[in-house]
């Protein structure tokens, strides 16, 4: 008896599987993946984007990657950059294309020069900031994408305060002391 239940549960489920597997096939097949080109030191949307001290480009959104990547661009990066903090639920990835770049993440501090790369695991502190003579250039990527699209569109609004404890608490970060200077 026990195993004509069984074939009979089994036998059952069968159609579901298979109707499953032709609507995922199906998705796949009828979305087709775009290619989306961003211009060198361009926004994806065309935006503008600034924290004060650096122009920043949105390159990757996150509805491209269903929240699971953010992308962003810093070109002309001065001295100067965010307070130290972390991130509740991002890892943050840094990658220096030009300039000299001090970065603290926990209680190290290392310099970064172009080809240099450095990860910034959620929960732990990091900041960073232009050490050389010439403007810097960085990709930073953010994973999941969490809240971070929105943080920079509301940080650089024109009179926002981006260094404000407040606000990076209402994207799942949390200030922990003071921007970083170059000695």
């Amino acid at each position: 008896m026990k195993r004509r239940r069984f074939l009979q549960s089994a036998a059952a489920a069968l159609p579901l599987a298979l109707v499953e597997r032709a609507v995922f096939a199906a998705a796949a097949v009828d979305a087709p993946a775009q290619v989306h080109l961003v211009p060198d030191e361009q926004d994806r949307l065309g935006e503008q984007h600034s924290l004060g001290f650096s122009t920043i480009a949105f390159k990757v959104l996150p509805r491209e990657t269903a929240g699971g990547l953010f992308m962003i661009e810093h070109t002309n990066l001065q001295k100067g950059g965010p307070a130290l903090h972390l991130h509740y639920a991002q890892e943050e990835w840094f990658y220096v294309v030009e300039g000299t770049l001090l970065f603290q993440v926990g209680d190290q501090r290392v310099e970064l020069k172009p080809g240099d790369s450095v990860l910034g695991p959620r929960g732990v502190p990091h900041a960073f900031t232009r050490t050389g003579e010439k403007p810097g250039r960085m990709v930073i990527g953010f994973t999941p994408a969490g809240q971070m699209e929105d943080f920079f569109r509301e940080a650089g609004k024109p009179g926002a305060a981006p260094m404000d404890a407040a606000l990076f608490a209402r994207f799942g970060m949390k200030m922990v002391g003071p921007p970083l200077v170059a000695g």
